[in-house]
């Protein structure tokens, strides 16, 4: 990898950030490239591999640096202006690739998820080869898409989004990515209100065409809660057939083709034969345990497991017409470990969060009678650690299937398909 000469590195005056040149070299989770410096290793944002630029030093660590691309000498062909103003360095870090191409920023996340096998999960290149990995498009397009904002309040009231990796609020005037309902409230300074009370603002745009807005003090869902402008107990979703009512802060995909999509994967990696057993892990308000009771029938049996009570109450008052799933309020690992759900199993399906199920989970699961995993991820490192368990287990990773469910932004879905046995 070409590299940086420390001859290059000129000093911007008293107090201020160091800037050098570079010359980027490949993507890496993160939403950023890898560069180096004299040797050391330098996390690059705003920039595209191959790409020549000064970048500014945002921080120092022993082992490597972080910095910002702030000029860009030589260009990619994939670079593009980015379609909002408050994306780019020392602005709103809501965003990490507004200024990739939409296609490009596809084969960014598919490269990603390659070396994070490569690296984490220990596949070979040939067995990289053969998943034929790729992030499918959605759609709707890169813009206008987040069906979920959570908003931070600066001192002064303002709602605003944060700088990367800062607590600092930048008060934007509207956030394109998310859903034109969304942009359209007047939550946001300086023709919107303020929120002098409040920490956060949270925003919910549904598939259904509930908006809600809530302001809150905390972090916690349900921490000293106040309803703001159109707040409801309940927002509507639609997917898989149904009609879904859940409660704002219960989770749900942010994307409007989200759920529908990663249902309609998960059921055809899994290929769900009727009278089978099934459990849901980390099943949230139920989407796939649904999906799962329609191909198991009335003979089949699903148990869902879910930790947060929010997401808990909306898949019993959500499912209750589905008789054959049976719905545990506990966290994953102590449910596995203190046997409260107990195999033989037919199947299952992991959505654990972004820090994935976790070892013991996974050896867990793996040791159950079951004939087929469905792993969706939304994290391409965790899933990978999480694969290499599998794999210790006696276990293949038979399948893997990325979506674009976050456009501009660094972060990709997976569906993969996890089998017993090596051959």
């Amino acid at each position: 990898m070409s590299t940086g000469e420390r001859s290059g590195v000129s000093s911007v005056g008293p107090g201020e950030a160091e800037r050098v040149e570079l010359t980027v070299g490949p993507v890496a989770h993160g939403g950023h490239c890898v560069a180096r410096l004299d040797g050391q290793v330098v996390f690059v944002r705003h920039a595209l591999p191959g790409e020549r630029v000064i970048a500014e030093i945002t921080e120092v660590r022993r082992d490597f640096l972080r910095a910002d691309a702030v000029t860009v000498l030589d260009a990619s062909p994939d670079r593009v202006v980015p379609p909002c103003p408050w994306a780019g360095p020392d602005r709103c870090g809501g965003c990490d690739l507004q200024h990739v191409a939409p296609a490009a920023q596809r084969h960014w996340k598919a490269e990603v998820v390659r070396e994070q096998l490569r690296r984490l999960a220990r596949l070979s290149p040939e067995e990289v080869t053969e998943l034929d990995v790729r992030v499918d498009e959605l759609p709707g397009g890169p813009l206008g898409w987040r069906s979920r904002v959570r908003y931070a309040v600066d001192a002064a009231g303002r709602a605003g989004l944060l700088k990367h990796r800062s607590h600092e609020v930048v008060p934007i005037d509207r956030c394109r990515i998310a859903r034109p309902a969304i942009q359209d409230l007047p939550v946001l300074a300086p023709s919107g209100r303020l929120w002098p009370d409040a920490d956060l603002v949270e925003v919910v745009a549904s598939s259904a065409g509930d908006v809600t807005v809530r302001g809150r003090r905390g972090t916690a869902a349900g921490d000293g809660t106040a309803a703001g402008d159109g707040a409801a107990e309940r927002v509507r979703e639609m997917a898989v057939g149904r009609t879904w009512r859940l409660p704002p802060e219960a989770f749900w995909q942010v994307h409007p083709a989200a759920a529908e999509t990663l249902a309609t994967a998960v059921l055809d990696l899994l290929a769900p034969r009727a009278g089978e057993s099934a459990w849901d892990l980390y099943g949230g308000a139920g989407l796939f345990a649904a999906a799962l009771a329609g191909r198991v029938g009335p003979a089949g049996r699903i148990t869902l497991v879910e930790s947060a009570e929010p997401a808990v109450e909306a898949a019993r008052d959500n499912l209750r017409d589905l008789p054959q799933i049976e719905v545990v309020r506990a966290s994953v690992g102590p449910a596995l470990r203190r046997r409260r759900i107990v195999g033989p199993v037919d199947l299952v399906v992991l959505d654990p969060p972004r820090a994935g199920a976790g070892a013991e989970v996974v050896r867990a699961v793996a040791a159950a009678t079951t004939r087929a995993v469905a792993y969706v991820a939304c994290d391409p490192a965790a899933f990978a650690r999480d694969a290499r368990t599998f794999r210790e287990a006696g276990w293949r990773l038979a399948a893997l299937r990325g979506y674009e469910l976050f456009p501009m932004t660094q972060h990709v879905e997976l569906v993969a398909l996890l089998l017993p046995g090596e051959g």
